[in-house]
């Protein structure tokens, strides 16, 4: 998000302002945004209305005009959701929510022609996105970075923020820059500040000097992890179930990286801490999942892969929350915009939502 919304605001702001990207650890997108299932997501599962429905639909648009102007491995895939007995009404309830959206290229696709693109899967019922696809997010935040730089951003890693201070029409902020054992104190003044920080948004708003802090949301951990499978890939396509309950997650469904290999996941998980390890103990739970739409998978071919982290709004009994976009209308802090809750689809939405967090701030 960070990355995103600083390149856009020097693009169409570069002569106006001096941008400071500030990141904590070495190298940007080391957290949720490097460790994701890398899906272009067309906008099929958020409420109507919702900010995640909205910026999603929109920054896939301007995701794919971005990969394509600027060389970032993409391709568009397509992805079928496919239902097992009994669950056909939540795929017209997909496609309803999907037609709310603006999303209208998804369509319903027999068993036999899903069978004729994908013969090992196992499905009653199907449908298809033409729109749903991959990218390289390592790339495409290396781009986003290589922007920024070029339009005047300067960027500074291994920087903490401590406190943030407002003072007239500015902020000052305190921070720490360095490697442990070496830090030095950095202070700074900003007439604008953006909390993009991700799995530590609520702790960065606590830190902001006069706010009020019943505005500032719990965060859940929620991790999930991937499974690789070993083998010839079995599918061109991304395969996804029917949606969890509650919209907890998508399902462990069947994504592809750039190269064409495939891999499982992500299952959800609320944790306490920040913690990546994927237990190998949880390969009966993604065998049991995967089974349900590729029943020719075995236990042995799938290998723990890497795990990510989401920063979720929604407590673990409570149903879906939105992406949470706080301006000076909810905090009355001009100059101040924060973002929480920014799970999937961030990566989707980020560049409409960089240009949501301009707009939010008068540029």
């Amino acid at each position: 998000m960070g990355l995103a919304i600083a390149e856009y605001v020097a693009r169409i702001q570069a002569a106006s302002f001096s941008i400071l990207l500030l990141e904590k650890n070495p190298i940007a997108g080391q957290e949720t945004s490097s460790r994701s299932s890398e899906v272009i997501h067309a906008g099929i599962y958020y409420s109507p209305d919702s900010l995640k429905a909205r910026l999603c639909v929109e920054g896939r648009r301007l995701l794919y005009q971005y990969c394509a102007q600027y060389g970032v491995a993409h391709r568009k895939v397509g992805k079928f959701i496919v239902a097992q007995d009994n669950e056909e009404d939540a795929l017209h309830q997909i496609v309803r929510q999907a037609r709310a959206n603006g999303v209208e290229e998804l369509e319903w696709t027999s068993v036999k022609v899903l069978l004729q693109h994908e013969p090992l899967v196992r499905a009653s019922h199907a449908l298809y996105s033409s729109e749903t696809g991959i990218i390289d997010s390592h790339a495409f935040m290396d781009s986003l970075l290589w922007k920024a730089q070029s339009a005047g951003v300067q960027f500074s890693p291994n920087t903490t923020v401590t406190r943030v201070t407002p003072e007239n029409s500015h902020f000052v902020v305190n921070s720490v820059s360095g490697s442990p054992g070496n830090l030095e104190p950095y202070v700074f003044r900003c007439t604008s500040f953006i909390n993009a920080a991700g799995l530590h948004a609520a702790d960065l708003a606590a830190r902001i000097e006069g706010s009020d802090p019943t505005l500032v949301p719990r965060l859940y951990l929620v991790r999930g992890c991937y499974f690789s499978l070993s083998g010839k890939p079995p599918f061109r396509h991304l395969i996804y179930p029917v949606p969890e309950r509650a919209q907890k997650g998508l399902g462990v469904h069947a994504t592809l990286d750039m190269t064409g290999h495939v891999r499982f996941g992500p299952d959800v998980e609320y944790i306490d801490a920040i913690n990546y390890h994927v237990d190998e103990s949880r390969r009966t739970h993604f065998l049991q999942a995967v089974q349900r739409y590729y029943p020719a998978v075995r236990a042995e071919q799938l290998q723990p892969a890497y795990a990510g982290i989401r920063p979720k709004l929604s407590a673990p009994d409570a149903g879906a929350e939105d992406f949470l976009i706080q301006d000076m209308s909810s905090h009355h802090m001009p100059g101040l915009v924060q973002l929480f809750g920014i799970e999937s689809p961030g990566l989707t939405a980020a560049l409409a939502i960089a240009r949501n967090v301009s707009e939010r701030l008068g540029l």
